[in-house]
């Protein structure tokens, strides 16, 4: 496993739909070294802090082998790194190998998976197709969001180490698919809501989901 492009960029104004709109999607890829830190990449930064950003989801991360996929699936040869929003590009990982909670080496940082991505508009946007979310979601190829447990430099051609994995966790994929495709699966719901190292707000709405599919 190792970081195959570290992108960033600043919050930028674009119209869109007849109003402007501020997003920090339109990432970059860098070269040499940058501080990953507790609450973004050095050079970069979001635009709604309330949908993206903060402790836990300090960097997002998006696996390279999904883009040869959305490549064929929509037809085009134009993408660049970052594509997709992503901080980190990387390679040897993805959402069925990944679990929330899972802790690793980035670099000379530590961090710890913490989501699976809620995409929004400002994807459809940054993709030129407004309709992308649905298929997006649909295939689970989301990417994840890490939390920042120890500060350091990260580059391009850095290794990735697996650090730590919790006993009974569910992985990226599992906890995507179970929290828009399968809300009446009590037991996995149960599970889902029990884990201590995924997002709040995730946690949440895996609460509220129980609670329905209880009939509480």
């Amino acid at each position: 496993m190792r970081i195959h492009s570290v992108n960033v960029s600043m919050p930028t104004e674009i119209e869109y739909r007849g109003r402007m709109v501020s997003t920090g999607i339109f990432k970059e890829p860098i070269d040499g070294r940058v501080m990953l830190r507790r609450l973004n990449l050095d050079g970069d930064g979001q635009a709604d802090l309330v949908a993206h950003g903060g402790v836990h989801k300090a960097a997002y991360i998006y696996p390279l082998a999904h883009y040869a996929y959305w490549q064929r699936e929509l037809g085009r040869d134009d993408f660049t790194m970052g594509q997709f929003g992503e901080n980190f590009t990387v390679e040897g990982m993805d959402e069925d190998s990944v679990s929330i909670g899972d802790r690793y080496r980035f670099g000379a940082a530590l961090v710890e998976v913490s989501q699976p991505r809620s995409p929004c508009f400002k994807l459809g946007i940054r993709m030129g197709a407004p309709d992308f979310l649905k298929p997006f979601l649909q295939s689970s190829m989301v990417g994840f969001y890490v939390r920042v447990l120890e500060a350091g430099e990260v580059g391009a051609g850095d290794q990735i180490e697996l650090v730590a994995r919790p006993p009974d966790s569910l992985t990226v994929r599992q906890i995507n698919h179970l929290y828009y495709f399968d809300k009446t699966n009590v037991e996995l719901l149960r599970r889902a809501e029990a884990i201590e190292t995924l997002s709040p707000g995730w946690r949440e709405g895996f609460a509220e989901i129980l609670a329905e599919a209880e009939g509480r």
